[in-house]
């Protein structure tokens, strides 16, 4: 039975960031999932060496410390992301600093890296490897923001983790760590990419595990800026790219929240964020993983992602208005639109509808 419609009152009369802390804490309680919702082969796909039983993920900023990976895990996801981390422990902004756009469907954050740091997040995931748990878990890494030298970070980022995260995110597209962005520029991207890949090589060598390292970008790039970034991603052999962070613009929102700043997800994400896939689908090809997330509410919107050139897909805010049951939906969405067009699995669906989005 799906008690979050009762639940959901009671929840949304919490402030934002105290919700979704009991949502974690009663995640890992007794009443949380206890067993593993089975999935179909159709669903499962092998990519940069890993194998994902099912395309929908959970997003980075859900579990930044890495606190419910597998209660998220028994919900049905494929694979989880956690993180943002940063090397040091930090407060972030000053609360308050979530907030529920209920009229329309959005969420706005500047939780700013928020986390408890490398050593707390690396002492989990030891954790759990040595209880035996396995799934797909990636690591989000980002940088502290009072470093004089992001790049620094990031490769701490990757040494802490190479021999344990199932991948990497580079999150140079948070609207809430002042300057961040500015690492998508060009000459940035290209000294910062060059850090990285030659650290998470070292580690290869030392350790004998190649971690994938997938890019994480703004929703708000002209073309010309994604031309860049792109073309960046493809020089040094990055293995994917994750489309999109939040945006910082507020078009057509009517909730009187909307002027908060931050990065806004959700409902009014879906759009921006798709055909921005789209266009980063043609500019990096059909062989480069892409992960799509913005605005996934549903089976329709799931579908659209993949649809648009998405090999997999990741939620978050959706899951605020929907629930937990969310998951299971999408899911069995997913599986039966392909017995409705006779197609064999889930790849069958990527791009084969991206020309509506360019």
């Amino acid at each position: 039975m799906d008690f979050y419609p009762l639940l959901k009152p009671l929840l949304f009369r919490l402030d934002a960031e105290r919700a979704h802390g009991l949502t974690i804490r009663a995640l890992n309680s007794p009443l949380g999932p206890q067993s593993v919702r089975p999935d179909d082969p159709r669903l499962g796909r092998r990519l940069i060496g890993l194998d994902f039983p099912n395309p929908l993920g959970m997003a980075a900023g859900f579990d930044k410390n890495g606190q419910a990976i597998d209660a998220v895990l028994r919900l049905g996801f494929g694979f989880a992301e956690v993180g943002t981390v940063t090397p040091r422990p930090q407060d972030g902004n000053p609360r308050p600093r979530l907030f529920r756009l209920a009229a329309d469907r959005a969420v706005i954050n500047r939780f700013g890296f928020a986390n408890l740091g490398h050593g707390a997040l690396r002492a989990r995931l030891l954790d759990r490897q040595r209880q035996g748990f396995g799934g797909v878990v990636g690591v989000n890494i980002g940088a502290n923001k009072d470093t004089l030298d992001r790049a620094d970070d990031y490769v701490a980022g990757v040494e802490a983790f190479a021999d344990i995260a199932s991948y990497f995110t580079i999150n140079v597209s948070s609207p809430n760590t002042p300057g961040l962005r500015d690492l998508q520029s060009r000459e940035a991207l290209d000294h910062l990419l060059t850090r990285i890949t030659l650290a998470r090589d070292d580690a290869a060598s030392l350790k004998g595990k190649r971690v994938p390292l997938l890019l994480k970008i703004a929703p708000d790039m002209d073309e010309a800026a994604l031309v860049d970034v792109t073309e960046m991603a493809r020089i040094h052999a990055i293995d994917g790219m994750i489309v999109s962070n939040t945006t910082v613009a507020r078009d057509g929102l009517v909730s009187r929240e909307a002027a908060e700043p931050g990065g806004l997800s959700g409902r009014p994400l879906f759009e921006r964020a798709t055909r921005m896939l789209a266009l980063t689908r043609t500019l990096v090809g059909p062989r480069m993983l892409i992960i799509g997330v913005g605005g996934i509410e549903s089976v329709e919107t799931a579908w659209a992602k993949l649809a648009a050139g998405a090999d997999l897909i990741q939620v978050y805010s959706g899951l605020v208005y929907e629930g937990p049951s969310l998951v299971a939906r999408i899911l069995d969405g997913l599986l039966l639109r392909l017995n409705q067009r006779k197609m064999a699995d889930i790849a069958d669906v990527v791009g084969s509808e991206i020309g509506r989005w360019l």
